[in-house]
Formats: structure tokens, sequence, C-alpha cells
């Protein structure tokens, strides 16, 4: 999750925080791609979730990924919770179950993306092996209990963690037993963000289905591909979800902004303490009516932090952040920004993307959008199957990695970093139907061997 910030410029009226997002706004030779992954660490020695404290806890690997990269430290109430890289943009945080989320920096491409995830994997394997650790890519904890989890000492978590069974009976098993792999996109204008954001919420099951690698929770399958896509059914549809209103006529970062205001709000900081807001709006903030701060009105802090604690499957902030994918594994961390970027980037690729889009109606997506955690590529809407669907997506994708042209040693293009997807593509087998043949076959129903497969 994102670092909370303390920026104190106060609020007039509603426009700024539509203008907010309107600054998010850049010229197409300024495009970025910033990926984020997580991973669960886990003791060597008997497959354990790892604790915060203690001599080979996630603190003592935060301090020394500290001393082998500089980065600055971000503590919280004297712990240790995140590093910051001063010059590049990255960062390193904490997840609530102690799950290690690499954001990485803003990059021009992929090449340097996927350096970019190799460097800190090396570098946290080379610390974690010193600890006895492991560190396991996987959309979902597939062994430990809730109750397993250790919880990370931030403010934020705490308060999530009693609000999230008011309204929604998963929110504990996304906060702490699910992994991701995101990425954030520029736009150009609100008519670009407007066409990424549509066919993005659009495609995001068929990327859940080409990146499900979570069919295992609580030591067994039970009939999932994507435990964690799964999971985000029922977390808090509030803040969460396909937000259909997204494919209204006159969507822009109006409506979007209006839909944020009106969501209940976590938390508001100030100085070091996160008062917990649960039960009030923002737009409850905005008029006042905050009681436990009686007559404040918010900041731009309120409103960037507020930003960050909606989770629609496609994020608008000053990027569009795409949340459909599971954790796993080193060059499915990088086929994850190749997927997007490649369909995104290129405005001819884009408008056809969206001709594909348009094909499906509301209730369509809303099919895939339940469907697809269950049955994967396999699922079927419109007398296609999703695999189907896929190798149009990825045809798609890869023309828009081919007209990008960004060459890197021996290759001309970015589009090697689709070859996982289209692998699975054209099997029809995702990471978790390769590890469902593996658990029914040579592994003999021992899940434990999910630990030697998937550890980076």
């Amino acid at each position: 999750m994102a670092r909370d910030t303390l920026d104190e410029t106060p609020i007039v009226d509603r426009a700024e925080l539509i203008e907010h997002l309107r600054k998010g706004e850049k010229p197409v030779d300024q495009f970025r791609i910033g990926t984020e992954h997580e991973k669960f660490p886990f003791n060597l020695s008997d497959l354990s979730p790892v604790p915060y404290a203690g001599e080979r806890g996630i603190n003592a690997v935060l301090s020394e990924l500290q001393v082998l990269t500089g980065w600055d430290v971000i503590a919280e109430r004297g712990n240790v919770i995140g590093l910051a890289d001063p010059e590049g943009g990255g960062a390193i945080s904490l997840e609530p179950g102690g799950q290690f989320e690499l954001s990485g920096a803003p990059l021009e491409t992929l090449h340097q993306t996927c350096i970019e995830a190799n460097g800190h994997l090396a570098q946290v394997r080379e610390i974690a092996k010193s600890l006895g650790l492991g560190f396991l890519g996987l959309g979902v904890a597939p062994t430990w209990s809730r109750d397993e989890m250790p919880i990370m000492p931030k403010q934020r978590y705490q308060i999530m963690t009693d609000y999230m069974p008011k309204v929604g009976t998963r929110g504990l098993d996304m906060m702490y037993r699910t992994t991701t792999i995101q990425v954030n996109l520029d736009f150009s204008d609100e008519a670009d963000m407007v066409r990424k954001m549509r066919v993005g919420l659009a495609l995001q099951p068929i990327a859940t289905a080409l990146f499900a690698n979570s069919p295992f929770i609580d030591g067994k399958p039970n009939g999932l591909r994507s435990n964690r896509a799964a999971v985000w059914l029922d977390v808090d549809l509030q803040r969460s979800g396909p937000i259909p209103f997204v494919f209204e006529d006159g969507f822009g970062y109006e409506r979007y902004a209006d839909w944020v205001i009106d969501v209940p709000m976590y938390f508001v900081k100030r100085g070091d303490a996160y008062i917990d807001a649960t039960g009030f709006t923002f737009a409850d903030f905005m008029a006042g009516k905050f009681t436990p701060l009686e007559g404040e009105r918010p900041t731009m802090g309120d409103w960037v932090n507020h930003l960050s604690t909606v989770f629609p499957e496609v994020r608008l902030k000053r990027f569009l952040e795409m949340r459909g994918a599971d954790g796993g594994p080193w060059n499915r961390i990088c086929a994850l920004p190749a997927f997007w970027v490649g369909l995104l980037y290129d405005s001819g690729v884009l408008a056809q993307a969206e001709a594909l889009i348009n094909e499906f109606d509301a209730e369509h997506r809303h099919h895939l959008w339940r469907t697809v955690p269950y049955e994967g590529l396999q699922t079927t809407v419109k007398g296609r199957t999703v695999q189907a669907i896929a190798k149009d997506v990825l045809s798609l994708a890869s023309e828009g990695l081919k007209r990008r042209g960004k060459a890197s040693g021996e290759a001309s293009d970015e589009r090697g970093f689709l070859t996982p997807l289209e692998d699975a593509a054209h099997s029809g087998r995702a990471p978790a139907d390769e590890l469902l043949a593996a658990y029914n076959g040579p592994w003999k129903g021992d899940i434990r061997k999910v630990f030697e497969t998937n550890a980076f």
C-alpha cells in the first residue's frame, strides 16, 4: 500500500479534488511504467510465516535491506515499516500480514522493469538466505490460517482490521493472506484516462485468468483457480469491484471523484497519529462533520490518503493502477506490465481493444468478474472461452509492444515478456492449473512442495 502523506494544503472546494486527478496528465513521451509486486516471507525450517520482531523477523530483513540499498528508512512510532529510494522513486513497504512489496520506480521500458525486479529479488534472496528465510510467489498463502498470520505494526492496518468484518466476509483474508502484481500507467488527458480505464476494467478478468496462481487455501485445493480474486468478491463492495459507472456516458475525473467522496473513510492522519474515521465519508469531512476533529476541514494529504483506500479493479490516482493479477514468479512480474503496456500505450492498439470490449455489455462483464476466479481460462462468455479471448488480447498486446520498438541487447522490442502468458493461452493452463496437476500428480497431495516450486 502507498506511503501515507501529510500534505497540509487546505481543501477549499470539491473542484480541487477533481483538479488533483487532472494533474496526473502527461505528454505521451513522458509515459512511464511503475510495477509493484508482493511476496510472502516464510521460515525455511518449518514453512511458517515470519513475525515482525526478532533476530530473524521482518524488521531484521528491512534493516539488512537498508544497509544493502542505502535507501531511507520509513518508520512509524519507532518501527521500521518500509524503505524509500531517495533518487529513483521506488519503495519497499509491508502489507498487513508481512507481505513484502516493491513499488518500483517509474521506468521507461519493460527491460528496465525486469532488471529492477531481478535486482530486488536478488537482494531479498541474499538477505533471506542468511536469516533462514524464503519468499513465496503465490496469490494466496497456501497453508496458513488467518489466525496464524503476523500483524505488522502499522496503525492504518489496525483500523482496517477492526472495520473489515463490518462490510464483508473476506476483508481480513484480503489483507493478511493475499499478494498481487500491479502496474501503474499514465494517461495524457481525461479522454485517454477514460479509454484506458474502460479497457482495463473490461479486460481485468482476462488478466486474472492468465495470472491465476492461488488454487490452494487452508492447506488444500478448494476448487478455485484464483482464491485471491474470489476473496475480492466480498471485501467491501462500497469501495471495490468493477465499478460499472465507468462505462456510463459522461464518466471522467468528476464522476470518479464524486464516488470516492461518498466512500466511507478509514482514517485521518495527524502527525504520527491515525484517527479512526470509519463511519464518516469524505463528504462528511468536507462539511465539517467529522466529529473527532470537530469543525476541521480536510487537507490535500487527507484526499491523497483517501484515494488509496478505495480498491476498484482499476484505481485512478494521478495514474492508473491495474489490480487484477495474482502474485507469482519473476517472469510473471515482467509479464503483467508487458500485458497492459502493450494494450494501452499505443493509440491504435487501444482503439482495437476498445472494439473488442464493446462486444461485452454490463451483464457479460459482471459474469466474467464473478466466474473467472473459479473457472479461469475455461470461463465461457457469449459462446467463447476466456482462453480464446485471451489469445486475441495477447495478439493486440504483442502488436502494441512491437510498435513501441523498445530494444535492449539482442531483443528488438519487449514482446518476449509476454511469452509465459502466450504459453498459458495456447495450452489453456494458467499457473494454478499447473500447480493443481502437480498436487494431484508427482506431489501426491503434499502441498508443502509449493514452497519449493514457487519460492524466489
